[in-house]
C-alpha cells in the first residue's frame, strides 16, 4: 500500500505539486492522468525519491520512505522512466542490472533464474543475447519493464510506458502490466495519456490539474464532466462494445 500525504514540490520558485494526496492498495493499477505540465511525472519521481519534496509524507506499507536506505527503497520500489539511455549490452545483462539491490559480490543463481523467468514472462526469452540497441521500440519497452520487475518490488512506478508505441504494442505492454500487478499483488502507479487504454487496464484513476489532485476513484470518476474540467476538451463516456469508452469532441 502506498499513501501520499499533502505532497509539495517546486522547481525553484515554480511550485509543481501542491498538497497532493493519494492512496493505492496492493493489487491495484492506478492511472495518473492529466495534461502535460500537471505534475504527473514529478509526482512519481518524488515517490521514488529521485526528487525530494519540500513538504508532505510518502508511506509505503506504513513506513516513511525518507527513512529507508537507497538499497532498501530499490528493493521495494521500481521505476520505469519515459526514456532510458542504455549503453551497448545484451538483453540479459540489462535485466541483471535490475538485480543490483540484491547482488553483493557477484550474481547468484537465484538472480540469474529470476532474470530468465522474467524474460519468459514478457515474451523476450529468445532475445536474451541480442543487444538492446538492436531492439524495436516495443521490444525495448518490454525489456525495461522486465528490468523493473526483477527488482521484485512492492510498488511499480511507470512513466508513460506506452509512449511512442503503436496501438498493438500499447495494448501488449499494458496487458503485461495488468497481469503482473494482479498476479503478484503489486501496486502500480502508471502515468498515461490515452484515456481509453487507462479505462481498459487500470482499476483506479487519479486525475491531476495544475499540480494537485482533481479527483480520484474507480471508473465512475471518468465522466465527461471531469475529463472536460481536467483537459479542457469536450468529452463523452459511453458504452462501446461493452466497454466504457471516452469519445472526444
Amino acid at each position: 500500500m502506498i499513501e501520499v500525504r499533502e505532497l509539495r514540490f517546486a522547481y525553484g520558485k515554480r511550485e509543481v505539486l501542491r498538497n497532493v494526496s493519494l492512496t493505492a492498495e496492493s493489487g491495484q493499477c492506478v492511472a495518473i492522468l492529466g495534461n502535460n505540465g500537471s505534475g504527473k511525472s514529478t509526482l512519481i519521481t518524488c515517490i521514488d525519491r529521485i526528487r525530494i519534496p519540500s513538504s508532505g509524507q510518502i508511506l509505503l506499507d506504513g513506513r516513511d520512505i525518507s527513512a529507508m536506505s537507497r538499497t532498501e527503497l530499490a528493493r521495494k520500489v521500481a521505476y520505469m522512466p519515459q526514456k532510458t539511455e542504455i549503453s551497448r549490452m545484451t538483453v540479459f545483462d540489462c535485466l541483471l542490472m535490475g538485480r543490483k539491490p540484491y547482488i553483493q559480490w557477484t550474481a547468484r543463481q537465484e538472480d540469474l533464474d529470476i532474470c530468465e523467468q522474467m524474460l519468459q514472462k514478457v515474451g523476450m526469452g529468445a532475445e536474451r543475447l541480442r543487444y538492446v540497441d538492436e531492439l524495436s521500440g516495443g521490444e525495448m519497452q518490454k525489456v525495461i519493464l522486465a528490468r523493473a520487475l526483477v527488482q521484485q518490488p512492492d510498488l511499480l512506478l511507470l512513466d508513460e510506458p506506452t509512449s511512442s508505441l503503436d496501438p498493438r504494442n500499447q495494448y501488449e505492454m499494458m496487458e503485461l502490466v495488468h497481469s503482473v500487478v494482479h498476479d503478484s499483488a503489486l501496486t502500480a502507479l502508471v502515468v498515461l495519456h490515452d484515456l481509453n487504454v487507462a479505462l481498459r487496464y487500470c482499476d483506479r484513476f487519479f486525475l491531476m490539474k495544475e499540480g494537485t489532485g482533481y479527483c480520484c476513484g474507480d471508473a465512475s470518476v471518468m465522466t465527461g464532466e471531469n475529463i472536460a474540467a481536467v483537459y479542457g476538451i469536450r468529452a463523452e463516456v459511453a458504452q462501446v462494445g461493452g466497454r466504457r469508452t471516452v469519445i472526444i469532441g
